[in-house]
């Protein structure tokens, strides 16, 4: 990791943070917020924890990207859990006769980056 990739990944653990220690749920309740407070950190734990050994920069950049994305998509809609994507189990079908491996492989591609991880560690 290069020591700009390296303070952007700090810098990123210090935002997150920083989200979580201001962090004011929608409802406005107290112990609503504190769960909220706590997943925020919770997660991002994880997340770092588990992606500290990556070397590859490919790997790296989409895991920034997805950390700016679920950081921007929980600021503008004030919910610090990732948002799900809904499609019904055979709707990426457009020819006759796929097969359900297609099928897992059209939807795992079809996933947003923002999701990336978040299978993975629940």
């Amino acid at each position: 990791m290069t020591p700009a990739t390296r303070q952007e990944v700090l810098g990123l653990y210090r935002k997150v943070l920083q989200i979580a220690k201001n962090w004011q749920s929608a409802s406005g309740q107290i112990e609503e917020t504190m769960r909220e407070k706590d997943y925020i950190r919770n997660e991002a734990r994880t997340l770092f924890r588990k992606n500290k050994n990556v070397t590859d920069p490919k790997l790296i950049k989409q895991c920034i990207e997805e950390c700016e994305a679920r950081i921007e998509i929980g600021l503008h809609y004030n919910i610090p859990y990732p948002r799900p994507i809904h499609l019904p189990p055979m709707g990426l079908a457009h020819k006759q006769g796929r097969t359900l491996r297609h099928q897992e492989k059209l939807r795992k591609i079809s996933k947003p980056i923002y999701l990336k991880s978040h299978d993975e560690i629940s």
